[in-house]
């Protein structure tokens, strides 16, 4: 491919994609690492340059994981995009088990929920027990009940 000098003016630094994107320069390095994104070229002094379509896909990452995926996840996606492909099918299941997982949590935490109401109940007449440290916690209601 033969590189115009448009071309070329229209690659960011990693300082101007950082600043262009909102994302720290320390994490867009990470990415590169991680093959998430990367660099166009170098230039002779070595500094990364990236294409604009990296803000792109700097937006998506972030947005992802504020979804609750993983990097590894996102790697995935991304590769499947990367092959020419729609990666909506994987995005679909993971996007599915992690509702698994969060309702599943979600039992958790009401059944937590109650335990600690339970024991806030009984806190003023457990104070008075005999215990090594503390009676609400030692004489409390137990887990699962």
């Amino acid at each position: 491919m033969v590189e115009t000098a448009s071309t070329l003016s229209s690659l960011l630094r990693i300082g101007e994609l950082s600043r262009a994107s909102g994302v720290p320069v320390k994490t867009i390095r990470y990415y590169e690492d991680l093959n998430l994104i990367q660099a166009t070229r170098r230039t002779s002094g070595g500094f990364r340059l990236f294409s604009p379509q990296t803000q792109t896909r700097l937006h998506f990452i972030k947005r992802a994981q504020t979804l609750g995926l993983s990097l590894q996840e996102i790697h995935d996606i991304l590769a499947i995009h990367d092959r020419g492909d729609m990666p909506c099918q994987e995005v679909r299941q993971t996007l599915q088990k992690k509702i698994t997982v969060i309702e599943q949590r979600i039992d958790e935490l009401s059944l937590l929920r109650r335990q600690l109401i339970a024991l806030m109940r009984n806190a003023d007449d457990l104070e008075m027990a005999e215990a090594d440290i503390c009676p609400i916690i030692e004489r409390g209601t137990s887990p699962g009940s």
